[in-house]
C-alpha cells in the first residue's frame, strides 16, 4: 500500500516480523527506551523499508534540524526523521523498528499509516518500548509492565492494577489500530525508580529487552549494557549511602515490592501516579 504520509523504499520478504516501536519524544524515564534502541540497533543490520514525510508529521521549530558548520560554511542539515526500518534479532528471526522522532502532527493517520504497512508485511505483534517513573528500589530487578490491548496479554506480561488515566503516546495508537485487525499488541513498560528517573538508568534497557524475548521469542544481546547497569547501580548506591532518610526510603520500597508489608502501609494510588507521571513529564520539558 501506498500512502502521502510515507515513501516505501524497499520491501523485503519477511517471515512473520514482531514490530517494535521505539519513537523518541515521549515518557522514557532513565532513557531506558533509548538504550534498548541503541542496543537493538547495533546487533543487527537495518534496511530502511518506509520513509515518513518529516514535513507533515513534525513541528521543527520544536524539533529543529542540526546545522553543521564548517569553517563558517553550512555544509549539510541534518532533519529529524521517521521510518521504518527491517531486521533480524540474535535468532534471525525478522523484525520491523519504528524508529526516529514521535510525530507533533496527524497522529491518526500516522496510525493508519503504519498499521497498514505492518499488516501488509505479514506483523504477528506489536510491541512499544517505553519506561517510567515507579515507586521501586534500584536494589529489586527492574519490572515490565504492559499497556495491553488485552486482559490475557496484560496478565501475560503484568500490569498496573486498578484503573489510571494518563496522556497517550502515539504507539498506544498503533497498538490500538492493530489490535483491531487481529495482531497481539502491548506496550513494554520498564519500572524505573523515583528518585533515579532523571538519570540514565541501563537495567531499564536491560529490562525491555529481557521482556521483547519473553513476551515475543526475540533473543538480543543485552551487550554493555548490563555493565553499565551495574556501574549505575554502584553510583545510586553511593548517593544513598550514608543518609538514613534515604536508606529507609529505599528499605520501604524494598518491603512493598517484596510484599513483606501489607498494601496500605506504602501504597501509590492511580492519582499518585499520574501526578508524578505529569511531574516527569514537566521536568523533562524545563
Amino acid at each position: 500500500p501506498m500512502s502521502a504520509l510515507y515513501a516505501l523504499e524497499d520491501r523485503p520478504d519477511l517471515d512473520e516480523p514482531v514490530l517494535i516501536i521505539a519513537l523518541d519524544g515521549w515518557i522514557d524515564a532513565g532513557l531506558g527506551a533509548a538504550s534498548a534502541l541503541a542496543q537493538l540497533r547495533s546487533t543487527s543490520e537495518w534496511i530502511t523499508v518506509a520513509t515518513f514525510d518529516a514535513d507533515e508529521l513534525l513541528d521543527h521549530r520544536a524539533r529543529r534540524p542540526t546545522m553543521h558548520l564548517d569553517d563558517g560554511v553550512v555544509t549539510e542539515l541534518s532533519w529529524p526523521s521517521v521510518q521504518l526500518l527491517a531486521g533480524a534479532d540474535g535468532g534471525g528471526r525478522d523484525v520491523l523498528l519504528l524508529d526516529g522522532a514521535e510525530p507533533d502532527h496527524r497522529w491518526a493517520a500516522f496510525a493508519d499509516a503504519v498499521a497498514t504497512l505492518a499488516l501488509d508485511l505479514g506483523v504477528r505483534a506489536v510491541h512499544g518500548l517505553g519506561a517510567y517513573p515507579a515507586p521501586v528500589p534500584h536494589t529489586r530487578p527492574s519490572r515490565v509492565v504492559a499497556t495491553a490491548t488485552t486482559p490475557e496479554l496484560a496478565a501475560a506480561i503484568g500490569h498496573v492494577p486498578g484503573r489510571i488515566d494518563v496522556p497517550s503516546g502515539v504507539a498506544a495508537a498503533i497498538e490500538q489500530r492493530c489490535a483491531a485487525s487481529g495482531v497481539p499488541a502491548a506496550g513494554l513498560w520498564a519500572q524505573v525508580p523515583h528518585y533515579a528517573a532523571t538519570m540514565p538508568y541501563p537495567a531499564a534497557g536491560v529490562a525491555l529487552l529481557g521482556a521483547l524475548e519473553r513476551v515475543a521469542g526475540l533473543t538480543f544481546d543485552p551487550g554493555p549494557l548490563a555493565e553499565d547497569a551495574t556501574r549505575a547501580h554502584e553510583r545510586i548506591e553511593g548517593l544513598i549511602d550514608g543518609n538514613p532518610e534515604h536508606v529507609a526510603m529505599v528499605r520501604q520500597l524494598e518491603s512493598q515490592v517484596d510484599g513483606a508489608v501489607d498494601e496500605s502501609g506504602f501504597a501509590i494510588s492511580g492519582d499518585q501516579l499520574a501526578e508524578e507521571l505529569e511531574q516527569f513529564l514537566r521536568d523533562e520539558t524545563d
